[in-house]
């Protein structure tokens, strides 16, 4: 059985272009390479969304804390505000 392709280089990438995107689809990210270096991943949508999209805001990520209720202090400094000419 032939090992998935998971790198190609950037002129077979632009001639098979549909069959890199058949394959970001149902094999998985697609590294293209220029000049032996590695320079983009062609992802399917699905794969992109699911590591772009933000799960939860951040006053649910605060409440959802494993440190919540732990009775953490935080030494503060006692400083005074300055005086500002208006």
């Amino acid at each position: 059985m032939k090992k998935p392709r998971q790198s190609w280089q950037l002129r077979d990438a632009r001639a098979h272009f549909s069959t890199l995107v058949d394959k970001a689809l149902s094999e998985g990210p697609q590294i293209v390479t220029r000049n032996g270096k590695k320079t983009v991943v062609v992802v399917s949508a699905r794969e992109w969304e699911r590591h772009n999209h933000r799960k939860v805001d951040l006053v649910e990520f605060f409440a959802g804390s494993p440190l919540r209720g732990e009775d953490i202090e935080i030494e503060r400094k006692n400083d005074f505000a300055r005086d500002i000419a208006l």
